[in-house]
């Protein structure tokens, strides 16, 4: 799997998840106090994200950090 599979596809997830919540890119940046062009650039497969902030966003989402990493 390349680089950029894994990150499209952490994005997609992150992106699908977000809108199942009904939150907009502007609500999970808040809710995981990061940037929402940050948000934005990882729905895009942009950033290589930290694992802290994979942590941030699963907490924000309420949900478990194995379903963004699936």
């Amino acid at each position: 799997m390349s680089k950029q599979n894994i990150l499209v596809r952490f994005g997609n997830t992150v992106r699908d998840i977000r809108k199942e919540k009904g939150f907009s890119q502007e609500k999970l940046a808040h809710k995981a106090n990061l940037h929402r062009t940050y948000i934005g650039m990882i729905e895009r497969a942009e950033k290589n994200i930290s694992l802290l902030n994979i942590e941030k966003i699963s907490k924000a989402l309420e949900v478990n950090i194995k379903i963004l990493l699936r």
